[in-house]
């Protein structure tokens, strides 16, 4: 069986937005943790637009969030020396990157729905766990995607723009994509380093491609307008799943975006130990305004297993799950699932 999945390290802009409102939300939880938000970022060039909804006890100003927004980039590691390293034109630093705010209270409308304890939006969400305790119980290709392009972020081998794509052939790795900024000067040694590095995560037979296009040094926002949300596939398990709901990152876990994402996880993971099978999809729907939720479980071959509908109110649920915690931002940096 072929399988393939990719992978984008916070670096990539996309990801850098998902981190950037991540990093947002946790502000507000650490002073409320009943906030609801729901925040979207984009990032172009030296550009930030923050846009949203945010119902709080705490009210921060819009200095305020456009500093969270700078800091936050500068945590991804787009800092002054990372702009002297590579060049203007090249990479953005968090500092002067000017940020616009249009963000306004959440509608009454959603608010009435989760006041009586509904969900705060509808939306259709899936869980995934597969039979391997060695590699969070996560699928072998998004798994070692994932690891990878993580690893090459951090490694100094290149910039922080990382994107990797594994392609797996009955639990065997037999292909790896690697695009990471490098430079000019030193393109070519650094290449084999760094062939030489995934294989010996990967795999050794595995092929190795690094750069496709055979040069990358314009990188992050300058070379790629980032957009909260658009790397789904990537937040959650890669090719081996259908995905449904949005983005978890900068939604407070009233939205259910974040809370039945991560409940689907949870019942998948339960539904397999329980049963001994190799792969289980657990599928879940919700309705706003209302807490009950239907529950459906599929194998690997999609059967349908079981389904039946449950009614705990969400507050129930996400105090369960700890998610009014803030640490999204942690999490959006590492990985959604496996490291339960």
């Amino acid at each position: 069986m072929i399988r393939t999945s990719e992978y984008c390290a916070v670096g990539h802009p996309d990801r850098t937005c998902d981190y950037i409102a991540s990093y947002i939300l946790d502000r507000y939880l650490e002073r409320d943790p009943n906030a609801r938000v729901a925040l979207e970022v984009q990032l172009k060039d030296c550009f930030c637009t923050l846009s949203g909804e945010v119902t709080s006890a705490y009210r921060f100003t819009n200095a305020e969030l456009a500093e969270f927004c700078r800091e936050a980039i500068c945590k991804v590691g787009y800092t002054d020396d990372y702009l002297a390293k590579w060049g203007e034109g090249n990479v953005i630093s968090g500092s002067g990157v000017e940020v616009t705010i249009h963000i306004s209270q959440q509608s009454e409308d959603i608010t009435q729905g989760v006041n009586r304890e509904g969900w705060g939006d509808q939306g259709i969400f899936w869980g995934l766990a597969v039979n391997d305790v060695r590699r969070g119980f996560m699928p072998l290709d998004y798994w070692l995607a994932r690891g990878t392009a993580n690893a090459l972020y951090r490694s100094g081998f290149g910039g922080l723009d990382v994107k990797t794509q594994v392609t797996t052939e009955d639990g065997r790795a037999i292909e790896c994509v690697v695009a990471i900024p490098l430079d000019p000067a030193t393109e070519e040694d650094t290449k084999r380093v760094i062939a030489d590095y995934v294989k010996s995560a990967v795999g050794s037979d595995c092929r190795v491609i690094v750069n496709g296009t055979g040069r990358y040094v314009k990188h992050g926002p300058i070379g790629d307008c980032g957009t909260t949300g658009r790397k789904l596939v990537a937040d959650f398990y890669g090719g081996n799943s259908k995905i449904g709901g949005g983005s978890p990152w900068g939604k407070d876990p009233s939205k259910a975006d974040v809370t039945l994402n991560v409940l689907a996880r949870m019942k998948a993971l339960e539904y397999l130990k329980a049963h001994g099978l190799d792969e289980v999809r657990c599928g879940i729907s919700c309705c706003i305004g209302r807490s009950e939720i239907r529950v459906s479980y599929f194998d690997a071959a999609d059967n349908l297993l079981e389904t039946h509908t449950e009614s705990d109110p969400p507050s129930h649920v996400i105090e369960t799950l700890g998610l009014r915690l803030p640490g999204y931002a942690a999490r959006c940096m590492e990985g959604l699932f496996g490291h339960e």
